[in-house]
């Protein structure tokens, strides 16, 4: 069964240029395109009274506003809505696991406002099931629906078989849109805790840690070459944090594409370093793709 692309709304600016950039990503794919607004009847929770009749044709209009536009721009999409009746992060986690991905709207830079969807975003990207895509008003969103070209990046970390999902979102994006891939590879210094023994004595027989970090990468991506034979391929290798040379390889960038790696703190579920940087500072939309 074709799975669809599942878009979170709530009125805001930002979720309609998600809206806009899940509409073109499942027109791109040939794939539906589910419309989705959570709303739960909480009277004791609003500041200001309203009936539930009231809110509730408040939570249709926010979908009759997205669906229009959408459908006025594709109207040849398969297109479905939906009111949730939940709340927003057990709605939407439930929406991620049944489409083939989950698309927010970001509302901006910053350590602060970041990557949020009202109080939600982040929890839904730590927990879901399947790849999550922030996307932010603005000229970063406009640049990504342009029909074809420039380039797909995406970090590769690790093992091939750690980094197999996260390859596989990028090229099937890329082969899509008719981009390149951009797999980048960042790698630092030795130390007892980045590389072992076994790791130090692979890359002097490899004549260095460079090439024996391009060796890794080439590795990584031979499959996925073979899979997608005509999307060209950019291989990056390069010293340094892997968040900031990531950020510093968008200059092309329709769509970065970073895997999650979850990990639960005292305030919560939070996502690594790498894909925290990306959805705080990426200029363009932002895929986070959980490991297998």
């Amino acid at each position: 069964m074709t799975r669809a692309i599942a878009v979170g709304v709530d009125g805001s600016a930002e979720s309609l240029a998600a809206a806009d950039w899940a509409a073109h990503e499942a027109a791109l794919r040939g794939v539906p395109l589910r419309i989705v607004h959570a709303w739960l009847w909480q009277p004791l929770d609003v500041p200001v009274v309203q009936d539930r009749q009231t809110q509730a044709e408040a939570a249709q209009a926010v979908l009759r506003e997205a669906r229009t536009r959408v459908a006025d721009r594709y109207p040849d999409l398969a297109l479905s809505v939906e009111v949730l009746h939940d709340t927003a992060v057990a709605a939407l986690l439930r929406e991620a696991a049944a489409a083939d991905m989950l698309v927010l709207g970001s509302r901006g830079y910053g350590a602060l406002v970041g990557f949020l969807v009202g109080s939600y975003g982040q929890q839904v990207i730590a927990a879901a099931e399947r790849p999550v895509v922030s996307v932010r008003a603005g000229d970063g969103g406009a640049l990504a629906l342009r029909a074809t070209g420039g380039e797909v990046v995406v970090g590769q970390q690790g093992e091939p078989e750690e980094s197999a999902a996260v390859l596989g979102f990028a090229f099937e994006a890329a082969a899509a849109r008719g981009a390149a891939v951009r797999a980048v590879r960042a790698w630092s210094l030795p130390s007892i805790y980045a590389y072992s023994p076994g790791s130090l004595r692979l890359a002097d027989e490899a004549g260095g840690l460079e090439p024996f970090e391009e060796k890794a990468l080439a590795e990584a991506l031979a499959p996925w070459r073979e899979r997608y034979p005509d999307v060209p391929v950019v291989e990056h290798v390069e010293l340094g944090s892997a968040g900031q040379v990531l950020l510093s390889a968008l200059t092309d960038a329709r769509l970065l594409v970073v895997g999650r790696r979850a990990r639960r703190g005292p305030v919560g579920t939070r996502i690594g370093s790498v894909a925290h940087a990306a959805l705080h500072h990426a200029p363009c939309p932002v895929a986070v793709v959980p490991h297998d």
